[in-house]
């Protein structure tokens, strides 16, 4: 899998993959948080899973071994420890690779497109938290569904995990305010030719401690984190409207349609009218 163009939905496991998986349609109490399911899987080659489009929030909390994942319109390599997030609606791709079982607790939401998702254009793509904590509450809800299965506890549970996921997930609320501040204002005006030196300056730090801190918190580059915005803004604006690309590409600081619709291609994984096609 090299390149998107190469990507379908896909789900494969392979002989040697062990998995463990509870849905929402056998467990009240995942509904009640909107999550579609949760999991554990121990996964060797050929273990391969490619979403288009998915419904809701994904996130990977690596326990041991390697695997890689595409975020961002990239394939980065997911090492012990990482915790990855992807956004519903944007191509979420993951496979096993090397000789060593990758072990991963795993969690997708289910998100209409009226519902403010748990992870969005402001979550990081790779927190800075360590997976050991997710991946442990996961395993105490596997514990409690091969066990009792008091409704009761499983709520407790998956209050914590669903807790913490959220606050992985909003890594500005008590951090960097300033920064914080700077990614709203851009949010707010996403048209404007926003440049390095700008942002840096809204910020009142230099360009490189702008980086380092968008790299510690978000694993982006602040340029990145802007592209992710409006990625974010365009797919809201395609899902609810129907103007023309040109018009949308302008609401989020493309010069023209074509630039657009390359960028949002490697972003989200497939073309602009596609994605308006496939509806919400």
């Amino acid at each position: 899998m090299s390149t998107q163009e190469e990507l379908t939905e896909t789900t494969i496991d392979g002989p040697k993959t062990r998995r463990w998986l509870v849905e929402s349609s056998e467990c009240a109490e995942l509904r009640s948080h909107r999550i579609a399911r949760l999991g554990m899987d121990e996964a060797l080659p050929p273990y391969r899973r490619v979403r288009m489009k998915p419904e809701g929030s994904f996130v990977l909390a690596c326990v041991s071994g390697a695997g890689k994942i595409l975020l961002d319109g990239k394939w980065q390599r997911v090492k012990p420890g990482m915790i990855c997030l992807a956004p519903p609606r944007v191509l979420n791709a993951f496979e096993a690779t090397g000789r060593e079982r990758w072990c991963f607790a795993w969690i997708r939401y289910d998100e209409p497109a009226f519902v403010i998702p748990v992870v969005g254009a402001s979550s990081p793509v790779v927190p800075t938290s360590e997976a050991g904590g997710v991946a442990r509450l996961i395993s105490g809800i596997r514990s409690e569904w091969e066990g009792e299965r008091e409704p009761r506890m499983l709520h407790h549970w998956l209050e914590l995990l669903h807790a913490s996921i959220r606050r992985i997930a909003q890594p500005w609320r008590s951090r960097e305010p300033r920064v914080a501040k700077l990614w709203a204002d851009a949010m707010q005006d996403l048209a404007r030719d926003w440049t390095l030196a700008e942002l840096a300056h809204r910020c009142h730090c230099s360009p490189e401690h702008l980086r380092r801190l968008c790299l510690r918190e978000l694993g982006r580059s602040p340029m990145q984190h802007l592209t992710c915005l409006r990625m974010e803004k365009a797919r809201l604006l395609l899902e609810a409207g129907d103007d023309k690309l040109e018009v949308v590409a302008a609401q989020v600081g493309y010069a023209n349609g074509a630039i657009f619709s390359r960028v949002f291609r490697r972003w989200v994984g497939v073309a602009p009218g596609e994605y308006r096609g496939r509806g919400s």
